[in-house]
């Protein structure tokens, strides 16, 4: 009951706090258009780059177009959807610098919360939109035999992958409170794992693909499942269950990521600034 009750607490000060930065935003309702018309474009440049490179090829690690596109469209809508959720967590390191990080320390709400929500910006709803036009048109193009289960296996997995990356943001935040800092290494595993995961298994050596599968396991956000869908090899040989264990993973990733925070704030020393 009390962790039901923290939660519900946790959701509530979230809710008010992101309430506060959208109302804050729609204030300049021209400007905020603007920005995510800007931020569709630039998250766009990468998939315009993934065009250019099969204008001259036929296919990437053996997999076509219609299918990358499929594992960028889950990657990036999946990553925008935690983006925007968390995207505030990489400014822990500066807030614990400058000490404004005890200030959320002292007030009657969660910290995961406040750090969350703080700076809430909903011109991140650019990634999410570039992201689900490029997979909308992937399921439209690739050629897959669909069934019931690949078809309800989709939504599964932008949630589960949502819900991995979020793990991996507040996983990061943790580690940031350990070695007062280090925003560098989280953006290496947020941004830079969405980034690898728009590509296919195929390209990469085995270590790195098993590093992906079993230490931070972002292959579950697209490759394992995807591979299912599309009827592609499983990674590293992995059995053909694996397919639909994303949200078991994606539940495991955010109660270490969880455990991981708690102990991040047990272990926090004041900078005294």
């Amino acid at each position: 009951m009390g962790e039901r009750n923290a939660l519900a607490e946790g959701v509530r000060a979230y809710r008010l706090i992101a309430g506060m930065w959208v109302r804050s935003t729609m204030t300049y309702r021209t400007s905020f258009v603007v920005t995510v018309f800007g931020n569709l474009m630039m998250t766009g440049l990468d998939f315009v780059g993934i065009l250019l490179m099969f204008s001259q090829v036929d296919s990437l690690g053996g997999w076509s177009l219609p299918e990358v596109a499929f594992l960028y469209g889950l990657s990036v809508t999946s990553f925008g959807i935690a983006d925007l959720l968390l995207g505030s967590m990489d400014v822990l390191g500066a807030r614990m610098r400058d000490g404004s990080f005890d200030t959320l320390l002292v007030r009657p709400a969660p910290v995961l919360a406040q750090v969350g929500a703080d700076r809430f910006a909903l011109r991140r709803l650019g990634r999410i939109t570039q992201g689900a036009v490029v997979l909308c048109w992937a399921l439209l193009s690739v050629d897959v035999d669909w069934s019931a289960t690949k078809v309800l296996l989709i939504p599964v997995m932008v949630v589960s992958g949502a819900a991995i990356f979020s793990a991996v943001f507040v996983a990061g935040a943790a580690f940031q409170i350990f070695a007062q800092d280090a925003a560098e290494v989280q953006n290496a595993f947020t941004y830079g794992g969405t980034t690898l995961l728009q590509y296919p298994p195929s390209v990469f050596g085995k270590d790195l693909v098993r590093g992906a599968t079993f230490m931070v396991p972002l292959a579950f956000v697209n490759w394992v499942p995807a591979a299912h869908v599309l009827g592609r090899p499983y990674p590293i040989g992995l059995p053909p269950w694996a397919a639909f264990a994303s949200p078991l993973v994606a539940v495991a990733c955010c109660a270490l990521a969880g455990a991981a925070w708690r102990a991040g704030l047990r272990s926090y020393r004041s900078t005294g600034s």
